[in-house]
């Protein structure tokens, strides 16, 4: 059963901030989340409830949470590893 794709204006503005390639690269990670949403090497985030998992894509890391109940994969996310992980919920 697919999952609907749903990506947030922040990581939109993050996306558009990419060089084309990397942006191409993302989103079609991103368009497989819809197929498998815990892809192998998904990892969730410890200590943020509801829980939120990160995958890699080269340097960059897209974080995002499943809502099992509605079928859709939430994109919160989208950045460099190095400064990922500095955000607030």
């Amino acid at each position: 059963m697919a999952y609907a794709i749903e990506v947030t204006r922040s990581a939109v503005r993050q996306l558009k901030k990419l060089d084309p390639g990397m942006r191409e690269r993302l989103a079609r990670r991103i368009e497989r989340l819809g197929e498998v949403p815990l892809p192998p090497g998904a990892k969730q985030l410890k200590g943020i409830s509801p829980p939120v998992y990160r995958i890699r894509e080269g340097d960059f890391r897209i974080i995002y949470r499943i809502e099992h109940d509605r079928l859709t994969v939430l994109v919160v996310r989208i950045g460099h590893r190095s400064e990922i992980y500095r955000w607030h919920r």
